[in-house]
């Protein structure tokens, strides 16, 4: 090459050469300081020529012969700075992002034409020439800089590098990450970061993939096309060739169906698809994660070979992890593609699982998301935010969002279609999941300028904005707060008005704005959710009233949003109170009995309303004020004859509008009245019908009316098939609540024989067993199951048949009850005293009498000791007897308790141990010292229980023992009930008194 360009210049005179090369250098001095890259470099270039030219013109100045040595170095000297200058000129012309991409290979031409340039200095031929010293050592210094010279690419440029690079290996689809690369480039190399510009720097990089060499190869086609696929992942790319690309891809696979994956794809450790596959040095492919934890845990065998491998050696294959994402990216393409038409048409549930589905695939990447833009199911996800389902709308606004949040062509594209904010709007007023997910795609959408003033145009969003800013939810009220200060076009006076006077701005417009606009105000106040703070202001900021109007007006659409206003802010007893004050009962009994209304979902709201109205009536205020829902008789029968009338929902709500009547001041009227009305023969069929809902309210009410209910409307009533859909109802019910409601039915039924044996047929008996046993939790309702069913029990445990009792008893349910005395509510040990009782009132009877031995057995065995009380052989199963149960110590601590019922009880079962003819109970008695907690009774409030003690302590002391011991501490509180209570009592006290000698030594203790 060299000998080349010698002979064809070989005529040109050196002095003339080396002004070419003068002129040369200058030009590429002046080319190298307007390169905007590698500046830094390029810097240090031009001074190395700048000494060069200074070295040439002192050159040019001497007599020089024209001598093969010098001709040929100033000619290799000329060839190099040309090159140099070639280099210059391209890094000035070029594509600055393709110059970027591209900067090792720049700063490595770079640098070999410094060193070829300082190599041509060290042939001039100084010594022949008559040149100064000085000179000399300048030439000589500069050849050996430029030899020792080393060039470097910037801290970014090589940042940007790795980032490529990185973005290249890892197949990195993600618009953000092409974006935030294409910023650093943009910085980096001093180009605007205006989407125009930026597309016009790719569409010259397009351009340069066309000739991809510089001077001598600087760029590698195929590395030009892996870094223009990555950076048109950004939004400066022309979405419409993103959209073309895409089309392309998907019309190419047709309708098929997602693709199985293939063997290989599956990792032989996890068993699942890999993500990251990298090759041992077996030459077995395994997930990253999964192999490199195999490595850790001390294995340095393959897993599949089992043969020694070097745990070291871990390359990733490339070539599978790539087909793994062409096979996952032609599925999901697949599957965006066929779940558009499920949304449009689908049945509900379809629907939603096709919506959990494209919520998945958006999550999953970036590129999803272009794709679902790219389908057209914006317009599609706005339809969805009208849907009745609130699942289907939260899926909806979710992925709206992250479609909103990838770009402002997406919120532009979300605002155009018809009607979307108002829709978005409305979902701000419903409740608070959805409410959330509507604030923040809404405060996403106001990041763009152009869409910002729709959002303005949306009539009554500023209120409910307003509304959450006074939320409870502070992430929502901060959300509420940005999205209003991006509103520029609002007044802030407005809205600093409207934060500090909360509602009122909405109850004005209510009151007294445009039809539409109250429309729009009501429907706002039936949404959007609300503390119980904010419903009690509401009403006392004068709301009421204009809801009420509504409620009356003719136009059924106002009636609807009126009523679902109402039933939004009566569930709140307080307002419900407000409401029955203020005359809304009419009103809604007028539209709940209107047969002839065609919409049966507001007769549902209106339903739902008045028991909301009714629980309200259970406040001890409205007791105090005397506010009730229903007063007529016939108001009463109105209303209950609906329940054979309407269907499960309007059932359910008229239902749970008697129980929270039965609980109000006016119970027991409501009660009466609901008994004249044969409404136990209807509760009897609903306890059979397959609503859940409406079957355990019915069994509830029915409950209501068990409690205090005379014995013929249940004897009328209550049949056999009764009986046993009760019981059915305790075996397979999950409702706690209900098979409490359901026990205590059993448990208040007239203790009639031709019931209690339908009972006992039926398998109560085991089903009450099994309640008391049956691991409860300790929760309120389990404890009233239990509580009921000891109750139900009483009745088979009576002493009058003890056929019954021993079935009971075979079920090893005494002990139960014995724990119950410890462990159980106040009802429930008072119950478990009554069973208890009974069941020893039949021990005298069923203990087994002693065997009598012959006349030498005392002298070759123990004597047999037989129960204290009864004097026989008692056992708990055989003869129920309490002292054998283990009874009598709980028994005597309820003695203390400050529940008259409870004391009585367990008195009661402790007064079945003594009797006249039988002395040893009162024995057992003292040794359990039980006689000073019953002589503590005598000081009870309760007549009843005074009486029996009075009986008890007769009989006690029958015992001189007993009178010794315990007389003087009986005394003083006999003597009371002799001077205070009436004749029956006195005579009681009498005989106790009399018993310890007592009567004659005070004369006024009658008086």
């Amino acid at each position: 090459m060299v000998k080349d360009m010698i002979s064809s210049t070989s005529l040109v005179p050196v002095s003339e050469l080396l002004s070419q090369t003068v002129i040369a250098t200058f030009d590429t001095v002046h080319a190298a300081k307007e390169v905007l890259i590698q500046k830094e470099n390029f810097q240090e270039f031009s001074t190395y020529l700048e000494k060069i030219k200074f070295i040439l013109k002192e050159l040019l100045g001497l007599n020089l012969d024209d001598s093969k040595s010098l001709e040929n170095a100033v000619e290799i000297l000329n060839r190099e700075i040309k090159v140099a200058k070639q280099l210059t000129l391209e890094c000035r012309t070029r594509s600055k992002v393709y110059l970027l991409i591209n900067c090792r290979n720049v700063v490595k031409v770079l640098e070999g034409s410094t060193k070829e340039i300082g190599r041509a200095l060290t042939l001039i031929p100084l010594a022949a020439l008559d040149v100064s010293l000085g000179l000399k050592d300048q030439v000589s210094q500069l050849s050996k800089d430029m030899l020792n010279a080393e060039y470097r690419a910037a801290a970014m440029e090589e940042d940007i590098l790795a980032k490529i690079q990185l973005g290249i290996e890892e197949r990195n689809t993600d618009r953000a990450y092409a974006n935030n690369l294409l910023d650093h480039i943009s910085k980096a190399v001093g180009i605007s970061t205006e989407q125009s510009e930026l597309k016009k720097e790719i569409e010259e990089l397009k351009r340069e993939r066309e000739d991809a060499t510089m001077s001598n190869g600087l760029a590698d086609a195929t590395q030009m096309e892996q870094v223009i696929a990555l950076l048109e992942k950004a939004d400066a790319t022309c979405p419409e060739e993103k959209e073309k690309e895409y089309f392309r891809k998907r019309n190419s696979l047709g309708g098929r169906k997602p693709l199985e994956p293939l063997q290989s794809f599956y990792c032989p450790i996890t068993l699942a698809v890999m993500v990251d596959p990298v090759e041992t040095s077996s030459c077995r492919t395994f997930e990253r994660s999964a192999i490199e934890k195999w490595y850790a845990e001390g294995n340095n065998l393959c897993p599949l070979t089992m043969i020694p491998v070097n745990t070291s050696v871990l390359k990733p294959n490339k070539t599978l992890r790539q087909s793994i994402e062409e096979w996952k990216n032609r599925n999901t393409i697949i599957t965006v593609a066929t779940i558009k038409p499920i949304l449009q048409a689908g049945e509900e549930q379809e629907m939603l699982q096709s919506l959990c589905k494209l919520q998945d695939i958006c999550i999953e990447k970036e590129l999803h998301r272009d794709w679902v833009t790219m389908e057209e199911y914006i317009p599609v996800l706005i339809g969805l935010l009208n849907a009745k389902n609130r699942e289907i709308r939260m899926k909806a606004l979710f992925i709206l969002f992250m479609l909103a949040k990838d770009s402002e062509d997406n919120k532009e594209r979300i605002a155009k279609v018809d009607k979307a904010l108002e829709s978005i709007v409305r979902s701000l007023a419903r409740q608070i999941g959805e409410s959330k997910l509507a604030l923040q795609l809404l405060l996403e959408l106001s990041r763009s300028i152009i869409v910002r003033d729709s959002i303005g145009t949306v009539q009554g969003y500023v209120l409910l904005l307003v509304a959450i800013l006074g939320s409870d939810d502070i992430e929502a009220a901060k959300d509420a707060e940005e999205l209003l200060e991006n509103l520029s076009v609002l007044d802030q006076n407005v809205i600093l008005m409207a934060k500090a006077s909360h509602f009122k701005p909405l109850i004005r417009l209510l009151s007294s704005g445009p039809e539409n606009v109250r429309m729009i105000m009501a429907e706002t106040l039936s949404e959007i959710e609300l503390t119980d703070h904010n419903k009690l202001s509401i009403f006392e900021d004068g709301a009421l009233s204009p809801l009420l109007q509504l409620l009356s007006n003719g136009d059924l659409q106002m009636k609807k949003v009126a009523v679902k206003a109402l039933l939004h802010l009566s569930n709140l007893p307080q307002n419900g109170l407000r409401m029955i004050r203020e005359g809304a009962v009419g009103p809604l009994f007028e539209l709940l009995y209107c047969h002839s209304l065609s919409s049966a979902t507001l007769r549902e709201q209106v339903a739902a309303t008045i028991m909301h109205l009714a629980i309200s009536t259970t406040l001890q205020e409205a007791d105090q004020e005397q506010v009730f829902l229903l007063e007529s008789e016939e108001d009463i029968f109105k209303l209950f004859s609906l329940i054979s009338l309407t269907g499960p929902d309007i059932q359910k709500s008229i239902l749970i509008t008697f129980h929270a009547m039965c609980q109000s001041p006016s119970r027991f009227d409501i009660r009466m009245k609901l008994r004249q009305l044969s409404a136990v023969q209807v509760l009897v069929q609903l306890c059979e019908v397959n609503n859940h809902t409406v079957r355990t309210n019915a069994v509830k009410l029915f409950h209501c009316l068990a409690e205090d209910g005379d014995d013929r409307t249940f004897l009328e009533h209550v049949g056999q098939r009764c009986i046993e859909t009760l019981l059915r109802i305790i075996e397979t019910s999950n409702d706690a609540e209900e098979i409490a409601a359901a026990m205590g039915i059993i448990t208040n039924l007239p203790k009639e024989t031709r019931l209690n044996q339908w009972l006992v047929d039926a398998g109560a008996i085991q089903t009450i067993f099994t309640c008391l046993t049956d691991g409860t939790k300790n929760t309120f309702h389990n404890r009233q199951v239990i509580e009921n069913a000891v109750g139900a029990l009483c009745r088979f445990t009576i002493s009058t048949n003890q056929e019954w009792q021993k079935r009971v008893a075979e079920t090893g349910i005494i002990p139960v009850l014995v724990q119950l005395l410890v462990s159980g509510t106040a009802s429930t040990r008072q119950n478990a005293a009554i069973s208890l009782k009974q069941f020893s009132e039949s021990s005298s009877s069923l203990s087994r009498p002693m065997k009598k031995h012959g006349i030498f057995h005392c002298c070759l065995a123990t004597p047999d000791t037989g129960c204290p009380v009864h004097l026989g052989i008692c056992t708990v199963d055989s003869s129920f007897c309490i002292l054998e149960a283990n009874a009598l110590e709980p028994l005597i601590r309820m003695l203390g308790e400050s529940n008259p019922g409870s004391c009585e009880a367990s008195l009661d079962a402790i007064l079945t141990l003594i009797d006249s003819e039988r002395q040893g109970g009162s024995e057992v008695l003292a040794e359990a010292n039980a006689i000073l907690p019953i002589i503590k009774l005598l000081s009870s409030s309760s007549d009843r229980l005074q009486e029996k003690t009075l009986i008890a302590l007769e009989r006690i002391f029958q015992l001189e023992q007993l009178k010794k011991k315990y007389g003087n501490s009986a005394q003083m509180p006999l003597v009371e009930i002799a001077q205070k209570k009436n004749s029956h009592m006195k005579s009681l006290a009498a005989k106790v008194l009399a018993q310890l000698n007592e009567l004659g030594k005070q004369s006024s203790y009658f008086g």
